[in-house]
């Protein structure tokens, strides 16, 4: 601008996660990571406006009825209903809205309804495990759905996951998005699960709900709170491995 002293742009930067707190790519226990885990030191490249910038895709695709997982097919799914609820935040632990929440799981019986998933558990004609919904003012979502159940998944011998649900947050551009699990408390499989034993002992209980009374529904669904905190000295343990730059 005539007059003015040209001024670089500036991108958003973020607390920095403690090193020692980081779940690791490549875990030894958890067999698939060798196939899939960098061999060489990944090559942090710089955010430009492109790349933290820009729609994912219009609200209006996201329907109410996306996120209550308890009905489809025009039926009731079977199992626990369970409310899962929480929020999305920043690292100084404000809310971050307009975040897109996706969530896939198993079903009460621990199948997931996917042609690679055939252990004789039964599937269930009204739930096919998926849901969706967009953060609200104050980055609360919430979800109803039913309680998934423990699967083998022949990692080692005798190997079950503990019951979980997979999340996918997505910010306002494609290369935002993080991918976590949500455990349930007090699970009596965490002791032999390679996936929630790579995160580090002082940062799991993040990766737990919390049982919440105040928000379950008399006769109706157990509550889970889960709060999910994008960066920082809090940040919830997420699949993969960044700087910490862009949420």
């Amino acid at each position: 601008m005539t007059g003015t002293t040209p001024r670089e742009l500036l991108l958003p930067r973020y607390v920095r996660e403690d090193p020692a707190a980081r779940t690791p790519v490549g875990f030894p226990d958890y067999r698939s990571t060798a196939l899939r885990a960098p061999l060489r030191t990944p090559v942090d490249l710089p955010h430009r406006l492109t790349e933290v910038t820009g729609p994912v895709l219009g609200e209006d695709r996201v329907q109410p009825h996306d996120a209550d997982l308890t009905w489809r097919n025009g039926g009731e799914a079977v199992g626990q209903r369970i409310l899962v609820h929480g929020r999305v935040l920043d690292s100084d632990g404000r809310p971050v809205p307009g975040a897109l929440v996706e969530v896939w799981q198993a079903n009460a019986s621990g199948r997931y309804r996917h042609v690679v998933d055939t252990w004789p558990a039964p599937l269930d004609p009204h739930f096919d495990g998926l849901g969706r919904v967009v953060t609200d003012s104050l980055g609360r979502y919430e979800f109803l759905t039913v309680k998934p159940g423990a699967y083998p998944w022949g990692n080692h011998h005798n190997a079950w996951r503990p019951a979980h649900i997979h999340f996918s947050l997505f910010g306002r551009a494609f290369t935002q998005r993080l991918v976590t699990q949500m455990y349930f408390p007090d699970d009596p499989l965490f002791g032999q699960d390679p996936i929630y034993n790579a995160i580090p002992a002082a940062a799991r209980h993040r990766a737990v709900g919390r049982f919440s009374l105040e928000r379950t529904q008399d006769n109706w669904a157990l509550a889970f709170e889960w709060d999910v905190v994008l960066r920082g000295t809090e940040q919830t343990p997420f699949e993969t491995e960044d700087d910490g730059d862009v949420a």
